[in-house]
């Protein structure tokens, strides 16, 4: 908790002080996630698209199991299931 989150609980990004075997996992689903994108097209996932226009596909991959892992803890903290966006469902 730093100084300035208000109390509040705050992730920090995926780093090496965390668990390597946790960390490992979240890169190999991103990339996963990204050779499924790259054969089946990123349309319905714009974020990720745009990503690997500006980014190398590993640089993508660990900012993608960055917002793996957040997602993930946030549905830890809230007790609560995962809950596809209204976007991407259509």
């Amino acid at each position: 908790m730093g100084a300035n989150s208000g109390g509040k609980d705050k992730l920090g990004s995926i780093s090496k002080k965390g668990d390597r075997y946790l960390r490992s996992l979240f890169t190999a689903g991103a990339l996963a996630v990204i050779r499924y994108a790259k054969i089946h097209g990123t349309g319905h996932r714009p974020w990720l698209s745009a990503l690997l226009a500006r980014r190398a596909t590993k640089v993508a991959a660990i900012a993608l199991a960055n917002k793996l892992a957040r997602i993930a803890w946030a549905m830890m903290a809230r007790n609560e299931r995962y809950n596809e966006p209204a976007a991407l469902m259509a």
